[in-house]
């Protein structure tokens, strides 16, 4: 669910139309669309984890000293975690990476990229930047290492290092650099150019034909159209990933959250989450389920889907994993608002980025620091990023301050923005 954009003003009209009625939206999915894909029981992903987990595992029993078969056994479990959402095999990959590391005395870049790829995956972002440079220093690969690198310091928030890192591997006609120069436009709010370079990027990866390439550009242009108002391109394109993986959860996820922010369809939207996490759990498919229970008016529901965010939550090895939903969870419900301030500032130390900080400015806002929570916007946030939810954060600040005039353009850009922020943002929107 992770950076948000300014819209076309050509989509503007439309979007805001097709916003204005629950009941006069355009339907443009098909349960005949995806419903097989809803039914699959074979996960070839997954039994393919399953037979190298042993193969690897008998290979380092009978020959220890073979480090090597460490890194293939973390490979294998980080196959297991993107397929089951389960973080234990997360933590399992970077046990074996540790292990391959220290045999290796953190000399050998490949091992080194492999932990900090992992520790990325666990928003360990500082950590996975020390990795990094090591990798960086050994100048082995080199050009790999700089592409990584303009990740994480994209992710820290030191954006003028990572368009540094950028232009050292400038071509267009390479896959790896358009889909980071798509983020990076729009991390800059240019959703159009955002656009056309994820497309480009797709183009290679279908000319390739390679399988990995085409899915990951799938559902990454997916979630770009529909972030453009582009829903039908959107639908299509998570199609297209799942005739690839019939069990790509992510692809599921996009369709429902189609069917209930567009189609307003919330019974159909939690019908096709519950056959994902049959399979795949992921503690925010339970915050997706409670929102849209509470859509619907079961408030019931609701509360169940929350208590078993919480009961997932128990386990430590989520780490910093989750720390925004926490924050936004305390500071939607108004408890616990002083863990929800100690959490966003654990954030912007992990990561001091303007969503960070609009982490510990709302929750300011809302434990009733209205001083506070202004100067953090003006100082750290306004005009640093075009997210909606952060936007909708700061017109409700500004709006308390008694700032009207700086909301009025804030609140045009959230209409504009209904699809991205769901349907029930839509009254809190209009109220400001």
């Amino acid at each position: 669910m992770n950076s948000k954009y300014t819209f076309l003003i050509t989509v503007l009209a439309a979007v805001l139309f097709t916003n204005c009625s629950k009941n006069n939206t355009q339907k443009i999915t098909d349960t005949n669309d995806y419903d097989t894909f809803l039914a699959m029981t074979e996960n070839k992903t997954l039994d393919r984890a399953k037979q190298n987990e042993v193969f690897w595992s008998e290979k380092l029993e009978k020959t220890p000293n073979q480090y090597g078969y460490h890194s293939k056994l973390a490979s294998t479990y980080t196959a297991y975690f993107s397929t089951t959402g389960d973080v234990e095999y997360l933590k399992k990959a970077e046990n074996e990476l540790l292990l391959v590391n220290e045999r290796t005395q953190y000399e050998n870049p490949s091992y080194l990229k492999s932990l900090a790829y992992n520790y990325i995956s666990q928003h360990k972002f500082k950590e996975a930047l020390e990795l990094l440079e090591k990798a960086e220093a050994l100048k082995d690969r080199l050009q790999e290492t700089q592409k990584m690198l303009f990740d994480v310091h994209l992710e820290l928030g030191n954006y003028e290092k990572a368009q540094a890192y950028l232009n050292t591997f400038e071509n267009f006609n390479d896959f790896d650099y358009l889909i980071r120069l798509s983020k990076w436009s729009d991390h800059k709010g240019n959703l159009d150019a955002a656009i056309k370079y994820m497309e480009k990027a797709m183009a290679i990866a279908e000319s390739s034909n390679l399988k990995g390439l085409k899915q990951w550009s799938y559902t990454n242009i997916a979630d770009f159209y529909g972030h453009a108002g582009e829903v039908e391109k959107s639908y299509a394109h998570f199609l297209k990933a799942l005739e690839l993986d019939p069990n790509d959860a992510y692809a599921k996820k996009g369709i429902a959250w189609i069917v209930y922010s567009h189609e307003k369809n919330p019974d159909e939207a939690l019908r096709i989450l519950n056959t994902v996490i049959e399979n795949y759990k992921a503690p925010d498919y339970y915050l997706l389920k409670s929102e849209i229970a509470d859509y619907k008016g079961d408030l019931e529901m609701s509360k169940s889907q929350l208590d078993l965010y919480h009961i997932a939550m128990q386990n430590e090895a989520y780490g910093d994993m989750y720390n925004k939903y926490n924050v936004l969870l305390y500071t939607d419900e108004n408890i616990q608002l002083e863990d929800a301030i100690a959490i966003a500032k654990t954030e912007i130390k992990n990561r001091p980025t303007p969503q960070s900080y609009d982490l510990l400015a709302w929750s300011y806002f809302k434990n009733g620091n209205l001083e506070g929570a202004l100067q953090i916007v003006d100082q750290h946030i306004i005009n640093k990023t075009y997210e909606p939810e952060t936007l909708f954060h700061v017109a409700e600040i500004y709006k308390a301050a008694g700032r009207t005039e700086d909301v009025k353009p804030l609140k045009k850009e959230l209409l504009a923005s209904l699809y991205e922020l769901g349907p029930t943002m839509e009254d809190k929107i209009n109220q400001l």
